[in-house]
């Protein structure tokens, strides 16, 4: 997969096609919100297994019911392809 970093078109493009992703700085973002601080567990360790095949490892932070995720491929100094990919399959994730 080609890991340039995305030009601001097409980022707003792909965030047209992502509900509820924003763009902040140089990152992809969103909060979900769970019931239960227990499913909310179990989606960030849903979201790890991912991450982790796809050796691209997203920044979480957990508050309670509610999972903040920001997705930014350091290496290229944004937002690339893969960090699309991987907020889509988040994406399908949580609706699991």
């Amino acid at each position: 997969m080609n890991l340039s970093k995305l030009d601001d078109i097409t980022v707003q493009r792909e965030l047209g096609t992502l509900t509820g992703w924003a763009r902040k700085g140089n990152a992809l973002v969103k909060t979900y919100g769970f019931p239960t601080f227990p499913l909310a567990i179990v989606f960030v360790n849903r979201v790890a297994q991912t991450a982790e095949q796809k050796d691209h490892h997203p920044d979480l932070d957990i508050r309670y019911t509610k999972v903040s995720v920001a997705l930014s491929t350091h290496s290229a100094g944004g937002i690339t392809a893969l960090d699309v990919e991987l907020a889509r399959e988040i994406e399908a994730l949580s609706a699991g």
